[in-house]
């Protein structure tokens, strides 16, 4: 058996992937063994999971720490009670930001609150000022527009937390589980200058990888996960180390001015 290895970087996530073929094919041609499931309930999480895992790479591949992460809900007079009428009015929000801001990126999605079951927007956006995403909206309140952390924690397996950086894999995970069947048509809404991230070509490696002897981590980057399942694929996902965060800010009189 050959085995390929395949590398993607998105924003500071750098993924790689390893698989196994058979002797004849090609490396840069085949595709690794796709697996067996006991029912389509199983098929159907495994769609899902790739699904997910596909948004959360565009969505770090396109945004940065300090774009914005917005909520946006209808107000007594605006509101709607089918997603038929709301993406009406997403579609058309979607154009007002778009005038105001030809360059900007965003990312829109619906969904319903637990509690109220009243139908509201999160939205992500690089390139539009605040006051243009509130004064573009118009129909009730835009309850929250904050910045994307630099670091972002994310809970280990023994229970602690673990600054990841600027992995926003969590934020692009709850926002994509918004998507119900009731929507229809696609999980969310974004501008066609979103970036899609590209896979380096394959290669071919002739280490055995696995969860103990994993890809080297590359430069400056640390190991995060990594998934594997019978037929020989490994899947391993690595960060940029994070920058320390700072401890409160020097005092003016303290800063050494340079000319």
């Amino acid at each position: 058996m050959k085995r390929g290895k395949v590398r993607i970087d998105t924003g500071c996530v750098c993924e790689q992937y390893v698989y196994s073929v058979p002797e004849r094919c090609d490396i840069r041609t085949a595709r690794p063994k796709k697996p067996r499931f006991k029912d389509e309930a199983e098929r159907a999480e495994h769609r899902r999971k790739m699904a997910w895992r596909d948004h959360a790479r565009k969505v770090n591949e396109n945004f940065c720490p300090g774009d914005l992460y917005s909520t946006l809900t209808f107000d007594n007079r605006h509101e709607v009670h089918t997603f038929a009428e709301a993406r009406r009015v997403r579609d058309n929000y979607f154009r007002r930001l778009q005038r105001a801001c030809p360059d900007a990126v965003i990312f829109i999605y619906m969904g319903r609150g637990e509690n109220t079951d009243r139908i509201h927007f999160h939205m992500l956006t690089h390139g539009i000022p605040r006051e243009i995403i509130r004064g573009k909206w118009g129909q009730g309140a835009v309850d929250r527009i904050v910045e994307l952390r630099e670091h972002n924690y994310y809970k280990q397996e023994d229970g602690t937390l673990k600054d990841y950086g600027a992995d926003f894999t969590g934020v692009a995970n709850y926002l994509i589980d918004h998507w119900t069947p009731e929507q229809g048509g696609h999980r969310y809404k974004c501008t066609r200058n979103a970036r899609v991230p590209k896979p380096e070509k394959p290669k071919e490696v002739k280490r055995d990888y696995s969860a103990k002897n994993p890809p080297r981590a590359p430069k400056g980057y640390e190991l995060v996960a990594v998934e594997g399942n019978q037929y020989g694929y490994w899947w391993f996902k690595y960060v940029k180390k994070p920058m320390p965060k700072p401890v409160g800010r020097p005092r003016k009189d303290r800063v050494e001015l340079k000319s």
